[in-house]
C-alpha cells in the first residue's frame, strides 16, 4: 500500500514542476529504486537526481537550438 501512494504521488508531482525539476524528481524516483536494491536507496536518489538534471537539462538545449 505505501509503494503505491509513493508512486501515484511522485506520478502527480511530476505534471506540476518545471523540465528541469522534474528531470530531478524523475532520476530520484528511478535511482532511489535501483539503489533500493543495491542497500543505498539515499545514495541512488542523489546520482539519480543529478543524471535526471543533467539529462533534462540537456534535451531543453536541444529543443531550443532546433526551434531556432
Amino acid at each position: 500500500m505505501r509503494m503505491i501512494l509513493v508512486a501515484v504521488t511522485a506520478i502527480s508531482l511530476m505534471g506540476s514542476v518545471a523540465s528541469a525539476q522534474a528531470g530531478c524528481i524523475t532520476g530520484a524516483i528511478v535511482g532511489g529504486i535501483a539503489g533500493h536494491f543495491a542497500h543505498h536507496g539515499a545514495a541512488g536518489a542523489a546520482a539519480g537526481c543529478a543524471a535526471g538534471h543533467y539529462v533534462s537539462k540537456s534535451r531543453s538545449r536541444t529543443m531550443y537550438r532546433r526551434t531556432y
